[in-house]
Parts: structure tokens; sequence; C-alpha cells
């Protein structure tokens, strides 16, 4: 619990004072019980996601000083690593989260979405690193950049989290833990590690893992990294989706030293990827190039904690065409740095107060370009620069105040400010003809843009006793643009359809007068459990956000976008040509989660039944409903444990999506439901796991997968288009195989 996280911090801080711990040992006693009744859980089965309270929930949070509210998600990294089997998108791990969902996009690049709030809207921090958008489509998003089994704890926070968590976002945080240092008893050098292969038929998609550690009590060097590539999968029906073909390769190597009461670590990691195809989009990824470096510092003081990190990234895409799918030839390139460091310092002001106080910086330096095509008078013969070194500067800082109340409340108050910085260079088109009047005017604008926000955050948490807690969480959370929904400019209908990550096959042009969005947001959350937490328990999260100048999308009606499109105002079952532009909107729903033990005896193992339930509505104040809103859906499971076996049998229910956005044209789907069924088996150090998804070879339609833009087309006089009308079908039956060998 959280308590026995402020507890013991408060205790390794202060162990050299006069004050020492003493006066904490009857807050602590609670939830040291259930501390050490939750170590003595089952094996982990192949996905569980793990609750806040649990050890490894607690040990994390204890890392860093932070408090976990009672609707954040912990997911191991046994978790995470268990979800090789079926996937090598660490994106779609989010799927598994209450309230989470995936947007569709290439086979490792998937864009998060949690309460209904998706893409920039959830932020992600990889070792502290943030990653900002380095494609206009958003195809290299933050966790392309690890496989899933090189994750070793994902933090995920929800709209209400503690300012000291971040700032710039309004859905969702996420902090990714990549290859953490892992230490040894002794002074002799310890090696361990492990080694995975594996396989998965839909798709012929293979590929390896492996991590290894060389350590001994205060010295640590470990290397984590992966391989895997796959062809094009078939929906239920037999076809074959094009462009959903990938190979990726990410790797990331740690070195750690302690000295004393002081942790410091460095880390250089790296990623390529020779091609992703984008069923939903009008472009492949055809080259990324990622190199990342990190280092930071904890330490404990008399007075309290320090932790400091420090970040540089750079990025190298390119964006073609994957033949024969897509046919031409259109190069995009992109070129993106990100640099930053975060200052937290946590300190116990008294036996029952904790205060956290912090700074971060994080810059973007971004350039977009698309060089000439030999020989077309469309595509030439300049470089059309759609963002020249455009800039996104963010410093903010926060003060945030911890106190346990009694025995039974806590509270949590906290402020921030995020101070955003953007500007970018004067445009050119291809050529002056068809886009010199839109590069003149935006080049006669001031771009440079500031914007200045306030975040503040306030939950109460009551335990009321040994079966249930309840919480009370409210928040104001805010997010400026990013730089191409500000300075996309151009009104060009080829132009505009190279922007946008929403994979509805409509063209975007960007809007400078932007304003960031605020989500104001209360959620509470109520949760019921044994005294033990390992029988049984319930957990419910309804919530509710409204969102002033929610940064959204209207029906361009610019000049260039009416010369492209006459009817583009009133157009339907077309796709068309929009704007980005602030509405305000709101959202409610609610997230139900439980497990419940149904036996435990040695002839039969150990049988667990696991359930989630999701619902989220979204709609603008004008009555125009939220885009890429996950219909209601629900997972059930049987999870079976018996000596070395762990199996698990699953039923996904998702259901019709009717509620759609008219602006963007979207496509309804049908109700679905999925069977999947994974089994592993453990030998010494061999770990066998086998698995069958959609085992029904179910036909289906992804409610977030965006319009098919490569299966079906139409020919007309200027050659073959894709056909509007059509949803991104889903993989059909898909057997898996996976080896480990750990040593």
């Amino acid at each position: 619990m959280q308590r026995t996280t402020n507890s013991r911090l408060y205790c390794s801080l202060y162990a050299t004072t006069a004050l020492g711990c003493g006066s904490f040992a009857a807050l602590a006693m609670m939830a040291l019980t259930n501390d050490a009744a939750m170590a003595q859980t089952a094996p982990e089965l192949p996905m569980v996601l793990v609750r806040p309270s649990t050890p490894e929930a607690v040990a994390s949070a204890q890392g860093t000083g932070s408090f976990m509210p009672a609707d954040a998600t912990f997911i191991s990294g046994p978790a995470a690593q268990n979800a090789t089997l079926w996937t090598s998108d660490s994106g779609s791990l989010f799927s598994r989260v209450p309230g989470g969902a995936t947007w569709g996009a290439g086979g490792v690049s998937s864009l998060p979405a949690i309460n209904g709030m998706g893409a920039d809207r959830v932020q992600i921090a990889i070792n502290n690193m943030i990653f900002s958008p380095a494609c206009p489509n958003e195809m290299n998003p933050p966790m392309s950049y690890v496989n899933p089994a090189m994750i070793s704890s994902v933090k995920v926070y929800q709209g209400t989290a503690p300012v000291s968590v971040g700032g710039d976002y309004t859905g969702a945080k996420a902090d990714v833990t990549v290859a953490p240092p892992k230490f040894t008893q002794g002074q002799a050098l310890s090696v361990s590690g492990s080694l995975s292969g594996f396989f998965r038929s839909n798709g012929t998609g293979y590929g390896v893992d492996f991590n290894g550690t060389v350590s001994n009590e205060d010295t640590s060097v470990r290397y984590t990294g992966g391989w895997v590539r796959s062809s094009d999968y078939t929906s239920g029906n037999g076809t074959v989706i094009k462009s959903t073909m990938y190979e990726t390769q990410n790797h990331a190597l740690t070195i750690a030293k302690q000295v004393n009461q002081s942790l410091f670590t460095f880390q250089i990691g790296g990623q390529f990827i020779p091609y992703q195809g984008y069923v939903n989009q009008y472009m492949d990824m055809v080259d990324n190039k990622s190199i990342y470096a990190n280092g930071s510092y904890e330490g404990l003081f008399d007075w309290g904690k320090l932790e400091a990190s420090l970040f540089a990234n750079r990025v190298r895409h390119t964006m073609g065409f994957i033949q024969p799918d897509k046919t031409g030839d259109m190069p995009m390139d992109t070129r993106s740095t990100d640099l930053g460091y975060k200052v937290k310092a946590t300190f116990a002001t008294s036996p029952i107060d904790t205060v956290r106080i912090g700074n971060e910086l994080y810059y973007n330096d971004l350039d977009d370009w698309w060089p000439p095509v030999a020989g077309s008078m469309m595509m030439g013969p300049d470089t059309f620069e759609n963002i020249n070194n455009g800039q996104r500067l963010r410093f903010g800082y926060f003060g945030e105040w911890e106190r346990a109340i009694d025995a039974q409340w806590t509270a949590v108050v906290g402020l921030r400010n995020d101070i955003v910085w953007m500007n970018t260079g004067d445009v050119q088109g291809y050529n002056m003809m068809m886009y010199g009047a839109n590069a003149a005017a935006f080049n006669d604008q001031s771009h440079a843009r500031t914007d200045f926000n306030i975040d503040g955050s306030a939950i109460l948490r009551y335990e009321a006793n040994a079966f249930s807690l309840y919480e009370l969480g409210l928040s104001r959370k805010t997010r400026s643009p990013n730089l191409y929904e500000r300075y996309a400019w151009s009104t060009n209908g080829m132009a505009m359809q190279m922007i946008g990550w929403f994979g509805d096959g409509n063209g975007y042009v960007g809007n400078i007068d932007l304003e960031p969005e605020k989500a104001h947001t209360v959620s509470f959350t109520a949760d019921w459990h044994d005294p033990s937490q390992k029988i049984w328990h319930v957990r419910v999260s309804p919530y509710y956000s409204y969102v002033q100048d929610y940064i959204d999308a209207q029906r361009c009606a610019l000049a260039g976008c009416l010369a492209n499109l006459p009817n583009n105002l009133t157009a339907e079952n077309t796709f068309v040509f929009l704007q980005f532009a602030n509405f305000d909107a709101w959202l409610y729903g609610v997230n139900i989660d439980g497990k419940l033990a149904l036996w435990d005896n040695p002839g039969w193992g150990q049988g667990a039944f696991r359930g989630a339930l999701n619902f989220v509505r979204g709609q603008r104040t004008d009555g125009q409903n939220l885009y890429h809103i996950m219909p209601v859906n629900t997972t059930l499971a049987l999870d079976h444990t018996l000596g070395n076996w762990s199996s698990s049998i699953e039923v996904q229910l998702v259901g019709a999506k009717t509620l759609v956005n008219e602006v963007r044209n979207e496509l309804e789907t049908s109700a679905y439901a999925l069977l999947n069924v994974r089994t592993s088996y453990t030998a010494g150090q061999l770990k066998l796991d086998f698995g069958i998804d959609n085992i029904l070879d179910t036909q289906y339609d992804l409610p977030l997968g965006g319009a098919n833009l490569v299966n079906y087309q139409v020919s007309s006089m200027m050659g073959t288009s894709a056909a509007w009308g059509y949803p991104v079908a889903g993989p059909g039956r898909s057997i898996n195989t996976r080896a480990t060998i750990s040593f």
C-alpha cells in the first residue's frame, strides 16, 4: 500500500537522524502484513496486470518516492515479456490496461489511448526520455523504440495523477523502464540472462530476444535487445491485409555503479527499422534509425532523496512506398532531435508529510522535408519544406505535498507550471505555381507562439478497513499542440493527405493559432478485496473530463481545400480535407476489473477468474462524436497453474462501433468476440510457450483501425486511388510458439 511506501521512504531518509522511524510502526503494520501475504502469490500467468498495491508496484514506487493512485496500473516485466508470444508491438500492452486501447498503425507502432484520449494525449517516457513526433504520420511513437521483452516495468497513470508524474498531457502518463541495473551479492562477477526465439504463423513472424547482465554488488553492465520480421497478416476470411509487414531491431546497453547511498546509471540504445507497412496510410516507413543516450542519478541524503536524469535522442526517418502494395516514388524525410533533463527532490518534513519538488526541460528540433521527384511536374523541381527548423521547448516545475492524515486518510495536492515555446522557419513547396501562394501566406505570419500552462491535482484516499479502499481525484491537465498540428501549412490535396496520424484517409492542414487543450477531470475509485489480496478483488473507476479547447478537426473551408473538393464542407461517404481546430468536449466512462480465486489444491493446482470491462463516451459540445472512441469491451479469462504448467483461456468481447465522427466520415464496425488460449511449461532453465490467438478464425474489423487504403482501389482518369468505406480487418487465427533459455 502507498502508506508503506511513504513510511519506508521516511525511514530510509531519516535513519541517521534523531527522529528515527518508531512513530511509523503502527501506521505501517497493516500494509506490511499485506505485502508479506502478496509475496506468496502463485507464479505469473501469461499476461497479468499487477495492481499498484502489490509488492512489485510498491518496490517500483519506492524507488522514486512516488504516489501511485488507486486507478493506476503497474505492468510487470514478466507480463510484458510474456506478451512477446503473440506480439512485438509494445504499444499493444496498453490494450490490456483498464480503459486502454490502441490506434491501428504499423505492426510495431500502434498509438495508445486511455479513457478515450489517444496519441499525444498519452505521454510516454522511456527511462525519463520523451520522444517527440518525428513523422507527419507518427509512424515512430515512443513504444516502437523498445520490444516487449526489453521492458522491466510500465506504470500507467490516469488523468488525475499527481503533478510530479509529468506535464503536457491530458489523457494519461506512462513511465516505462528498460534495462534497469541489476546487482548481485559479493565482489565476484556474476553472469545471468536469457535468450528467446519465437514464431507466429499468421504473417510468418519470427524473431529473437536476448538480455544479459554481468554484475557484482556495486557494478552492473546489462544489454537487452531483439529483432523481429513479419510478412502481411491474413484476416479471418483469408484476405491478405496488404502493407502490414515489418522488420525491426532495438538495442539498449546499461552501465551502472553504486557508491555508498548513490546510484549512477548510463544507457545508450538505438533502433533500426528497414521497413514497416501501413495499410491505413498513404505512405509506408522505408527507413527509421535512432540513437539515444541517457544518464541518471539517485542519491539518499540526510535531508531526503534526489533524482536527476539527462538524455539526448536523434531520429532519422524516411517514408516512401513498399512495392508492389503502393506504387510510385515520393520520398519524405524527417530529422528530429530530443534533449531534456529532469530533477526531483523528495523529502519528509515531518513523520506524516512528504514533499516533492522538481524541474524538467524538454527540447525538440524537427526538420521535415520532401525531396523533389525527378521528372514530376507536381513534385519538383524544388524540395518541399513541410517543417523547417521547427522548435518546441517546454520548461516545467512543480511542487507536491503528501500527508498521511491518520491510519485511514491520505491526501496529495500539487501544482505545476509548464511554459511551451514553439517556432519554425519559412517554408516552400515543390514549385511556385502550385504551392507559392500557400507558402507566402504562411511565411508572412509570425510563427512564434508561447503557451503558459497551469496544472493542478488533488487526491484524497480513504482506507476504510482491510477490505476496502476509496479514492477521489481532481485535476487540471494541459497539452500544447505538437509541431504538425500548428505548422503543417499546405492546402494542396496531395500534401494534406501526407499529414495525420489518424489512419482515416483524410487530409489535414495545421492551425498556427491553436490554443492548448485543458482537461478538467474528476475520478473516483473503489477497490474491494480480501485482506490478503490473494483471493478476490474488484476495482471500479468512473471518471468524467471536460476539455476546454480540445484539439480536434473541422472541415477545411480554406480556398485551397475547396479547390480540391468543392463540396468538402458537406461531403459524405468519401475522404475529405480537414483543419485542426479547438472545440470544447467532454468524456465520461467507467473501468471495472477484478479477479477471483476459484480453487487451490494439490491435485488440481490453482485456478482463478479475471475480468475487465471498459466503457467510454466522448462528444464535443456541438454534438459531434469524438473520433477513435473505443466501443464497450470486456475481457474474461480463466487462469490455471499446476506445477510447472501455467495456462489461460481468454475471451475478448467488443461491442459495435456506431457512434462515429461525422466530420471525418469515420467508419462503423460490427461487434465481435475472440477466443485465445495460451500455455507455458517451465523445466529448469528452459521455458516453452504455446498459444493460439483468434482460435475460431473470426472475421472482424478493428474499431480503431481506420480505413484500409491498400486492399481496395477505384480507377479514374487520374489513375487508381483508395476506395472509401473499407475498415481494416483484424488478424485471423495465429499459432504462436516461443522457447526461452535462462542462464
